[in-house]
């Protein structure tokens, strides 16, 4: 089935203004449908004396929820709770602006026991995904 006028393609690199058309469209879909975002990025880094990230968290708030998109430390600087610190740092950030709730992603091979020790419970898995793993979902009430 087609669309007469429409020509559908594979563009494997897509001008960053065809991109933002696709993502302005389901932004105004999505807010038209669940009220407006307030989308506003949350970024806590981990540096060095020098200044080096040695770690982070990036996320995002929007209809109070917080989303965790990412959560890394070197090697050398797992083990020493700075994680935790990272992650309460950003629950506060979400708090401060009306958030309720959190959730994330993550594979069974990166740390879900991190998750579950900071009070999330995976509430979603998707088995082989890589091929002989998972990747799990978990939330919590802030």
């Amino acid at each position: 089935m087609s669309v007469e006028g429409i020509e559908i393609t594979e563009d494997d690199y897509p001008e960053m203004e065809d991109v933002a058309a696709i993502q302005r469209g389901l932004h105004a879909f999505n807010q038209e449908m669940g009220g407006p975002y307030h989308r506003e990025p949350v970024t806590v880094m981990a540096r060095d004396a020098s200044g080096t990230v040695r770690g982070g968290l990036l996320g995002l708030t929007y209809w109070n929820w917080l989303f965790i998109d990412w959560l890394w430390l070197a090697p050398d600087m797992r083990g020493k709770h700075l994680g935790r610190e990272l992650l309460e740092r950003a629950e506060a950030i979400a708090r401060s602006r009306g958030c309720t709730d959190a959730y994330t992603d993550t594979f069974d091979f990166q740390a879900p026991g991190f998750w579950i020790r900071q009070g999330y419970e995976e509430f979603g898995r998707l088995q082989g995904m890589p091929p002989g793993h998972a990747r799990i979902w978990f939330r919590k009430r802030l």
